[in-house]
């Protein structure tokens, strides 16, 4: 089969064998999404080699269940041992050790086909089309946000980054009914939010807010947008990081302590209250697709998701 492989920091389109499922599933890929992981993971970011991608919705060719088969799914990226603590208790997105679609010793999902354990499988609903579906991962993610801090409609919070996922971010933390600031460079990538309702501004004139929030989420994955989060919250107040990428930021230390700040890190969410909110269409992704490519363009793919203005960029097998 075909997949798009990172290799020694050079990326490329593949022959590769079929996965062997074993006691697993095998999932025929429909269409799948790059993220910024992914043009990280290129870059050196996590050491990865092999089938990059962790965003999909396909459809199950085989598995131990047989009721999946035929079924369209997308799939929780994380793979856990099965036999830990964490693992029992259902979440197994911080085993020790898992293996993560994509990114940690397991092919992803830019390819024809992937293997996936049937559990982390989740049926998606006849109604919402591959082009929705393929944002579960990335929504659950911004979703994942309330896992880790509860909101209010009190609160006031910001969310720097107007890329996919603070676009994302913006949406769905809108809906928990918190006053919302999405921060941004892109006026044209800042008007999906605010026909959402949400309030935009640029960083500049955000840095007139100076300790205005009570949470600020970051998702520029810039050392810039670290420092504008710091400058925004108001004392005892919370700073979500939501970027991955390759290399390293310096913090301001002493702010954090002054102020008392708390520093919270945010990864992967819960897929159910993604399809639910896709199922509902509470969220605008439509306009986050920005450009579709055969498989066999991967490369090119690629060089256009890290392109200036560029969003959502699919993959299609």
């Amino acid at each position: 089969m075909k997949a798009l492989r990172v290799e020694r920091k050079r990326v490329a389109v593949r022959e590769v064998d079929k996965p062997i499922v074993g006691d697993e599933a095998l999932i025929r890929v429909l269409l799948s999404g790059i993220c910024n992981t992914d043009l990280e993971i290129a870059k050196g970011y996590a050491g990865f080699q092999g089938t990059i991608g962790h965003e999909f919705v396909g459809v199950v060719e085989q598995a131990p269940e047989k009721s999946l088969v035929g079924q369209r799914v997308v799939g929780e990226i994380n793979a856990g041992c099965g036999k830990c603590e964490l693992c029992r208790a259902g979440d197994p997105r911080h085993c020790n050790d898992r293996t993560v679609l994509g990114i940690v010793g397991r092919d992803g999902a830019h390819a024809e086909f992937l293997k996936l354990p049937a559990l982390n499988l989740f049926p998606i609903p006849d109604k919402i089309p591959d082009e929705h579906a393929v944002f579960v991962e990335p929504l659950a993610a911004a979703c994942a946000v309330t896992e880790r801090v509860s909101l209010t409609a009190d609160d006031r919070v910001a969310v720097i980054g107007d890329g996919k996922l603070g676009l994302l971010c913006a949406q769905a933390l809108a809906l928990t009914g918190a006053h919302v600031l999405s921060i941004g460079k892109h006026p044209e990538k800042q008007r999906i939010v605010e026909r959402r309702g949400v309030e935009v501004t640029s960083p500049k004139k955000a840095t007139k807010r100076v300790r205005e929030f009570d949470v600020v989420i970051e998702a520029s994955g810039s050392p810039s947008g670290f420092d504008l989060a710091l400058s925004l919250l108001r004392p005892r107040g919370t700073l979500v990081l939501k970027s991955t990428f390759q290399g390293n930021s310096e913090i301001n230390a002493a702010r954090i302590v002054v102020d008392e700040l708390s520093i919270i890190g945010s990864r992967c969410g819960r897929f159910s209250p993604a399809i639910d909110l896709l199922r509902k269409g509470a969220v605008d992704v439509d306009s986050l697709i920005s450009e579709e490519y055969p498989l066999d363009s991967g490369v090119h793919a690629m060089q256009r998701a890290a392109s200036k203005g560029v969003l959502k960029v699919l993959l299609r097998p």
